[in-house]
């Protein structure tokens, strides 16, 4: 696999990728979208450049946030409590959420416009009741695997390139775990939007960086001279 070029302060401004390398596109569900029950702001702008990457990679994995009702992330779920309080669980604090990205409900349906047929895995993470999920590698039990890693391994991938939503949340974790797990990382910055919940956004960043995860925008990664995918 080939490396990036032009590495300042984290950022990468050119690159060259090939078979060793996978897009993974995070959560880009309805109820991350506008007037969805968990908006990001902007999130449904992510979605033609998501699919404009998308063209660009043989191997290409998607998430999706797949919630049983009674979620114990849910505000709802707890007497008194109100979305966006944190609540110490038994794996460390939690932000509990509005209801969201319920199994097998509209919001939890991947945004009708993302076009990417030859996706080859979708991950579906936080079905536990008892504990949140927002890495596509690791539930936040940080003991629970979903198996992706070993995926990826199989498939000969080395690299990842993290898109889609949140930034703060779900983008980082997962950036956050591929490194752990030994591959390199990349976030495509103008392919996510955040949430950006009290500071979250720059200690995602900062948090990133220091672990090594590189970021990009979408025009460093040309079309490659080979074909991509048929769509």
């Amino acid at each position: 696999m080939d490396t990036a070029k032009g590495s300042e302060n984290g950022f990468e401004d050119s690159f060259e990728y090939g078979p060793g390398d996978c897009l993974l596109v995070i959560d880009v569900q309805n109820d991350f979208m506008p007037g969805g029950a968990l908006a990001v702001p902007h999130g449904d702008e992510v979605v033609p450049v998501v699919n404009r990457l998308a063209r660009r990679f043989a191997q290409v994995v998607l998430t999706q946030d797949w919630h049983p009702g009674d979620h114990v992330s849910f505000a709802a779920n707890h007497a008194g409590a109100q979305p966006f309080q944190t609540l110490p669980l038994p794996y460390g604090e939690q932000v509990l959420w509005p209801v969201h990205c319920v199994q097998d409900t509209p919001g939890a349906a991947l945004h009708a416009g993302l076009a990417i047929p030859h996706a080859r895995l979708v991950v579906r993470k936080g079905c536990q009741r008892q504990v949140d999920s927002y890495s596509a590698f690791l539930e936040a039990d940080r003991a629970t695997r979903t198996g992706l890693a070993g995926y990826l391994r199989e498939q000969g991938v080395r690299r990842v390139f993290c898109v889609g939503l949140a930034t703060d949340f779900c983008v980082a974790w997962s950036a956050l775990d591929a490194r752990a797990a030994g591959f390199e990382a990349v976030v495509v910055e103008d392919a996510c939007r955040a949430i950006d919940l009290q500071g979250s956004l720059a200690s995602a960043w900062q948090q990133m960086a220091a672990a090594g995860v590189v970021r990009a925008q979408s025009d460093a990664l040309p079309q490659p001279a080979r074909p991509g995918p048929a769509h």
